[in-house]
């Protein structure tokens, strides 16, 4: 899978089925600081990942 880091680097991972949790527990990406989208469309944390699969993680900005 094709994954898109919040600092727009590009890893392709061969690891799949994969969760989107256990993707950011391996990239050590807490996952209350992304929104994840797979294919264009964002998921939870339980959707499942797979070897096809473009994910892109967005990293949420806070203001205050």
């Amino acid at each position: 899978m094709k994954v898109i880091l919040p600092d727009q680097e590009v890893r392709v991972l061969e690891q799949a089925p994969v969760t989107v949790r256990d993707l950011l527990n391996e990239l050590g990406i807490h996952p209350l600081e992304v929104i994840v989208a797979k294919n264009g469309v964002l998921v939870p944390e339980q959707a499942l990942l797979g070897r096809d699969d473009e994910v892109r993680i967005i990293r949420i900005a806070h203001g205050g």
